[in-house]
């Protein structure tokens, strides 16, 4: 009989054991992919076999950065953090989140979770209506550089969403000091305009709901490529199309590898602008941006002007160029709020095909029947 009991408790010492063992993990057991993004480059998400938790690895998350990795570990199941593992570690899926852009929201309206963002930045820019309803029990914790810690402390959040620009955000240290975990959403750095929607997934994951994002985002390459298709299968034209307006004495042109010429050609359009093919804009001087703005069909993303008269205000010299007298000048300022917001610059991230859309009707308005979203023509 003791020898029985005896082998019982062998038994059950050898099955805890081997339960605490299964929780237990190695970095590299993070291997097997879960999501390897096809339009985006800055993350993976990867899983562990016979695991529940997820490995975020974000690549190169500000201008500039170079070999630089960012990881976070969300541990579910109960089970350990990697031995060795020194990146953020979010304990479940995140139920509150602070969002310090204005994309991290629309990214999670767009999976329907917006609901779980408690604090934000700059609330009176915002446009996401769910976020404005909820605006008495949504805490703004202020910008870079000028963050209420404290009010962010008691929001109580399990995850802080940022951003770098020439490099990592000033918040990092705090977040450390304070334990409260941190992840950058390196959304506007991809050029591909399906690539900066793929984020959505990234927020999908930490909200636990991965396949609603993976579903979200799959149907829009299918809107947008078809709409693209059919631009391309058409025989129409090839309008030029200058960008932006001058900021000081220079004028910023893009790079013909950026997000908004891509945008622009897959609608049909042909960027003015063939000398920059860079990563990065390049000013020129108003001169050359005069002889390229006579030379242009079209006029887009000229500021903040609402009518050709706002935009003579602050271009009193492009006046007679023939974009200009043809009225065919278009703002992507369609959706600007009270607080002077554009929601170009927040909800237009997921809705590229929208945007894309839009750019069609401006050069071939037989192709597309929908009203304008972003985009406005300046009277």
């Amino acid at each position: 009989m003791n020898a029985l009991k005896n082998l019982s408790l062998i038994l059950l010492l050898s099955l805890a054991f081997t339960g605490c063992h299964d929780k237990s993990s190695k970095l590299d057991d993070f291997n097997q992919s879960l999501y390897a993004p096809e339009y985006a480059s800055g993350f993976d998400i990867k899983g562990a076999d016979g695991k529940k938790s997820v490995l975020i690895t974000i690549t190169n998350p500000w201008q500039g950065a170079d070999s630089v990795t960012t990881w976070l570990f969300i541990a579910r199941n109960g089970e350990e953090i990697p031995e060795g593992f020194t990146g953020q570690v979010l304990e479940g899926d995140a139920k509150r989140i602070v969002a310090m852009s204005s994309t991290h929201i629309a990214m999670l309206d767009a999976i329907n979770e917006v609901g779980r963002v408690a604090g934000v930045s700059g609330i009176d820019y915002i446009s996401n209506p769910d976020i404005q309803a909820r605006r008495d029990s949504i805490s703004d914790v202020g910008y870079e550089g000028n963050i209420n810690y404290e009010l962010l402390l008691s929001l109580d959040p399990d995850l802080v969403l940022l951003y770098g620009v020439n490099g990592a955000s000033s918040m990092e240290s705090k977040l450390e000091e304070l334990d409260i975990p941190f992840m950058y959403v390196g959304d506007y750095l991809e050029e591909s305009p399906l690539g900066k929607a793929e984020w959505m997934v990234v927020l999908s994951e930490i909200t636990g709901k991965r396949e609603k994002g993976e579903k979200a985002f799959a149907t829009i390459p299918v809107r947008y490529n078809a709409l693209k298709k059919k631009v391309a299968d058409s025989t129409l034209g090839t309008p030029s199309v200058m960008l932006n307006v001058p900021y000081g004495d220079s004028w910023f042109m893009p790079s013909t590898q950026s997000y908004v010429v891509r945008l622009i050609t897959d609608a049909g359009g042909r960027y003015i602008y063939q000398k920059n093919t860079g990563n990065a804009s390049t000013p020129i001087d108003l001169e050359e941006a005069y002889l390229l703005a006579s030379d242009a069909d079209m006029w887009l993303n000229v500021g903040m002007a609402n009518s050709l008269d706002e935009l003579k205000t602050s271009c009193p010299k492009f006046t007679d160029t023939r974009c200009f007298k043809n009225g065919d000048v278009y703002n992507n300022n369609a959706r600007t709020n009270a607080g002077g917001g554009n929601d170009y610059y927040e909800s237009a991230v997921v809705n590229p095909d929208i945007v894309l859309r839009d750019l069609v009707k401006i050069f071939h308005p037989e192709l597309v029947q929908e009203e304008y979203v972003y985009y406005k023509q300046l009277k």
